[in-house]
């Protein structure tokens, strides 16, 4: 397994990280990707650990907090060799405080993801959205206590617009707080709205990306294709409304790109999807996800081997999209030469 830093932090991640979104499997999204009990997230954790891939990510409100219960008790005598990555911000409970990033909130939620993970630190803490309602100030103090604390090691954001991350470490770096290094983004073939501002802040402010849904919310996993029905019993049927939108024609158009390209390698094209974001600036790690040891193995594929550079040429040209003001004449206009692209 290759292993990158995260960020600037001098700590390095696997390249492939698994998610654990799958384990507990309760609620209308959680339910519909799948519902991992102990027993089968232990040999999963087994096969990632034998594979390289140590780096586990959850969330508190991924199946009501059964996510990190399970991934705690799959690295049961073994957390020394895990990191750990977890989310919080989203609501966690009924209560008007179990929501945000208060220090009420943060302090408590931590106590609780300790507790359900079965540890005394979390490697990565995240913070799973921007709260408004919260000073920034507070926010950026409140992670510090705890990086200081030993309950956590490093900070990231994820869900953040460049504005939000940006006055984030504005702040920490003028109260000397700990720093952002991470970025859980959603980052895909399908899904490139992240380079228009959020790469070159990465670039910029030593922020590793670590990627989230890589394979478009289960689109660009090979069982779509032009002219043919969604698969009857996929996930898509109940998770469609979750995912971030894309444009039929611009879909049908990445898959018949991804096609030809594992016609030429006898690859897949969930690993040619992988493997295309591996090679992409900032990022650090590309979170997979498996209901069953087939899907997990067939995706720790993804690394060892690089797409041609031609092969790259034609899935970029596939899945581009004209970016938005102000990007396109900042990349594109009479300001591209002192402002390059990052890609």
């Amino acid at each position: 397994m290759e292993y990158r830093y995260l960020g600037n932090s001098g700590f390095k991640v696997p390249a492939l990280g698994f998610g654990t979104g799958t384990f507990g499997g309760t609620g209308p999204l959680f339910g519909a990707w799948g519902r991992t009990d102990v027993a089968e997230a232990t040999r999963l954790v087994d096969i990632c650990l034998d594979a390289g891939v140590n780096l586990f990510d959850s969330a508190g409100v991924y199946s009501a907090g059964a996510s990190e219960s399970i991934l705690g008790a799959a690295l049961k005598g073994r957390r020394d060799r895990a990191i750990i990555s977890t989310k919080i911000s989203l609501r966690a409970g009924d209560g008007a405080n179990d929501v945000g990033a208060s220090r009420h909130h943060l302090i408590g939620g931590v106590e609780r993801a300790l507790k359900r993970l079965d540890t005394d630190y979390i490697d990565l803490l995240q913070l799973h959205h921007f709260d408004a309602m919260t000073p920034v100030e507070q926010v950026m103090s409140t992670l510090d206590d705890l990086v200081r604390a030993g309950k956590v090691r490093y900070l990231g954001a994820s869900n953040f617009s460049g504005w939000q991350l940006m006055k984030s470490q504005a702040i920490a770096d003028r109260h000397g707080y700990a720093r952002f290094v991470a970025n859980q983004a959603y980052y895909s073939l399908i899904g490139r709205d992240y380079e228009w501002e959020l790469m070159p802040l990465g670039l910029d402010q030593g922020v590793g990306a670590v990627v989230w849904s890589p394979l478009g919310w289960g689109r660009l996993t090979g069982r779509i294709r032009r002219g043919q029905p969604w698969p009857e019993g996929s996930r898509l049927h109940d998770t469609a409304g979750f995912a971030p939108p894309v444009e039929e024609e611009r879909l049908y158009r990445v898959v018949d790109a991804l096609d030809a390209v594992a016609a030429e390698t006898g690859r897949s094209v969930p690993q040619i999807a992988l493997n295309w974001l591996l090679q992409r600036p900032t990022v650090s790690s590309v979170l997979i996800g498996a209901r069953n040891e087939t899907q997990l193995r067939q995706n720790l594929d993804a690394v060892s081997w690089q797409l041609a550079p031609e092969q790259i040429a034609a899935l970029d040209a596939a899945s581009a999209v004209t970016p938005p003001y102000p990007y396109y004449p900042y990349w594109n206009g009479p300001f591209a030469e002192r402002n390059p692209p990052p890609v």
